[in-house]
């Protein structure tokens, strides 16, 4: 769109619809890797429980940053 210089308003415009659209895959992702790796490791217990914790909290704190 840049290149075809289409209105900036529109390019902005479709570059929240991207943003949104990819905020919606992290978070569905990010619900997957709850649902099974986090409760496996966490049924396992131990160490690698405690990173897979870390890992998950770290991976939310980015997008929530984001």
């Amino acid at each position: 769109m840049v290149d075809e210089e289409k209105y900036c308003i529109d390019i902005l415009t479709q570059i929240a619809a991207v943003n949104s659209a990819l905020k919606s895959v992290s978070l569905e992702l990010l619900s997957e890797h709850m649902d099974h790796c986090v409760v496996r490791a966490a049924r396992a217990g131990g160490q690698e429980s405690e990173a897979k914790i870390a890992e998950a909290n770290q991976a939310i704190a980015r997008l929530v940053r984001s």
